[in-house]
């Protein structure tokens, strides 16, 4: 059993670390907040582009774009949207499963695919495996700028293009709640979800031609599919570093407790044990 020294240094140690805990989970909270109001106000830019993007698209006939044609499928492309940084329970490892399980059912080599990550857990995941990290991205503030992917969303929509690979999925944990995420694949390139209602869009005219602003339009279109990704996976992380340490906050509570009832009880029986031989003690001498 141990002593009552080292259970009370065990619980003061637990109401450190639940301190540590309490302060981690009131910054995510106020991240959170913030990362999601960001997600939010990007949601309209996305269908108003996306909008603007499928009158256009279903407005030229034939356009042979690139982003818009299926070819035979030799490479394929995954863009993976992690965190830097642990301490965010199954937000990290739900995603990387979720892009390993893929590529285990897609492909039987590892030159039939390459990796461009976004975040620390990501990258490193892959790179220890051996896969062909080909783009990366560290550091990402906790509110994230467009400046600060640019780079990246602009050479994976580039290599896309250039025949390097055939298509590019995307994934990320798409934000639903402060309590819940959800692992999303998306088919980034090419483009398959432009294509809208007749009647539900109004009518434009373009100068010069509508395919000279397509050429332009498409890959600004892709870049905010990965943005919008980015920060939808920002609003997931802060939520799920906010519950994880809720968890672990509760958990030491707990421990806390408990190991206070044990050091009570600890203490009581030590006490007893004195008075019981103080006793035994006098009766020796009489």
């Amino acid at each position: 059993m141990a002593s009552l020294r080292d259970i009370k240094s065990k619980i003061t140690s637990t109401k450190k670390t639940s301190q540590i805990t309490k302060a981690m989970q009131m910054v995510s909270a106020s991240k959170l907040s913030r990362a999601e109001e960001n997600a939010k106000a990007f949601v309209p830019y996305m269908g108003k582009i996306q909008e603007v993007v499928g009158a256009i698209a279903s407005g030229t006939s034939d356009s042979g774009h690139p982003m818009l044609t299926h070819r035979p499928v030799k490479k394929t492309a995954y863009l993976v949207i992690t965190s830097d940084r642990g301490l965010a329970g199954a937000y990290n490892s739900n995603v990387i499963r979720a892009v390993a399980n893929a590529i285990a059912q897609r492909h039987a080599s590892k030159d039939e695919y390459v990796v461009l990550a976004i975040g620390r857990m990501g990258r490193d995941f892959f790179l220890k495996r051996g896969s062909n990290v080909i783009g990366e991205v560290i550091g990402l503030p906790d509110q994230p700028a467009f400046s600060d992917i640019k780079e990246i969303a602009r050479r994976a929509v580039g290599m896309f293009t250039d025949g390097t690979y055939d298509e590019l999925y995307m994934y990320y944990n798409h934000f639903v709640s402060a309590i819940s995420s959800e692992v999303t694949e998306k088919k980034v390139l090419p483009l398959t979800d432009i294509a809208v209602e007749k009647g539900t869009t109004a009518s434009y005219e373009f100068e010069p031609s509508s395919e000279a602003i397509l050429e332009v339009l498409l890959p600004q279109y892709a870049e905010s599919l990965i943005f919008g990704a980015l920060l939808d996976g920002k609003a997931s992380e802060h939520a799920s570093r906010m519950s994880a340490m809720k968890s672990a906050t509760d958990n030491a509570s707990d421990l806390i407790s408990n190991l206070t009832l044990v050091y009570n009880r600890a203490r009581q029986a030590a006490i007893t044990q004195e008075i019981t031989e103080i006793v035994g003690g006098a009766a020796a001498l009489e």
